[in-house]
């Protein structure tokens, strides 16, 4: 039987912790599990903005994360009202207040919300060529949706920055041109 030296062993070991490390690292942000949707109640999902509503059946992935966040943060901006009666649903989790679609605001996505640790805090979201500062106020939710609560729409994606109208102005973006977009954005 042959023995292992020293240097075969520190190898092995090695590509034992790359391995590992690459895994670890492309699962930071996997899905957490998923829900079946449910047909809206007549009149029960605002598609204002050309909102999805759910279908009846269709599975939807669920999220309890969001990618990491650097100073370029990756990531789709989508329309959304929150006004009341609009179809950003209930008032937002922030404040538990509306806000004016003329005011530059913005729900994250359940990882990047934090738990309402970003609430009230600035973030710079750029796109074609401008960049536009707006507050936290609510969540955009990776976890739960099809629900009276979630205005009968699915889940967000993990990744989803959702603005206001005033958001998409500051960026130069068409009106005609509103729905989604890449962009990027950082803490202020």
């Amino acid at each position: 039987m042959k023995s292992f030296n020293s240097g075969t062993l520190f190898l092995v070991l090695c590509i034992i912790i790359a391995t590992y490390s690459q895994k670890v690292d492309a699962q930071s942000c996997r899905p957490s599990g998923n829900i079946w949707g449910r047909k809206p109640p007549p009149g029960q999902c605002n598609q204002e903005n050309d909102s999805d509503c759910c279908i009846q059946g269709k599975s939807y992935t669920t999220y309890t994360c969001s990618p990491s966040v650097s100073s370029n943060t990756k990531a789709t901006l989508t329309l959304n009202s929150f006004q009341k009666g609009g179809d950003g649903g209930g008032p937002s989790e922030c404040d538990n207040q509306y806000h004016s679609d003329d005011t530059p605001v913005v729900a994250l996505s359940t990882g990047w919300y934090s738990g309402g640790g970003r609430c009230h805090n600035n973030v710079i979201i750029s796109a074609n060529g401008q960049s536009v500062r707006a507050m936290v106020v609510d969540e955009c939710d990776s976890t739960m949706g099809c629900d009276e609560d979630h205005d009968y729409q699915p889940p967000c994606r993990n990744n989803i920055v959702d603005a206001s109208k005033a958001v998409w102005k500051a960026l130069g973006v068409p009106e005609d041109n509103w729905g989604e977009l890449d962009i990027t954005w950082t803490d202020a």
